[in-house]
């Protein structure tokens, strides 16, 4: 694939990726259409920086790197992913992950 259709895919993993959140949070979730050039991650939701990736070479690492990278110290990185006719996954670190169990415990 060239380098724009790199790009078409991308963004159309990153639009469905923003509809499907909407959908499931309940209010709409914009991409950052300007990440690019500015830098930044593909989808930011509160504290939360997405890196939006629809790949068929899973590369989780290089992948977090980069929304890690993207986020700023009171940010927290995640990586949002799917290989062609998968369900999307999320990676998140494993303390986020914790803090994330312990909410639901606290209702």
């Amino acid at each position: 694939m060239d380098g724009s259709g790199k790009r078409n895919k991308g963004a159309r993993g990153e639009r469905e990726a923003a509809a499907l959140l909407s959908d499931e949070l309940g209010f709409i979730v914009k991409r950052n259409i300007d990440q690019t050039r500015e830098g930044g991650s593909d989808i930011t939701i509160g504290k939360w920086q997405l890196e939006v990736k629809r790949q068929e070479k899973i590369s989780i690492d290089k992948w977090f790197k980069q929304a890690t990278d993207a986020c700023k110290s009171n940010q927290t990185p995640a990586v949002m992913f799917r290989r062609s006719n998968q369900e999307w996954k999320v990676c998140i670190n494993l303390k986020d992950f914790c803090y994330l169990v312990r909410e639901t415990f606290d209702d």
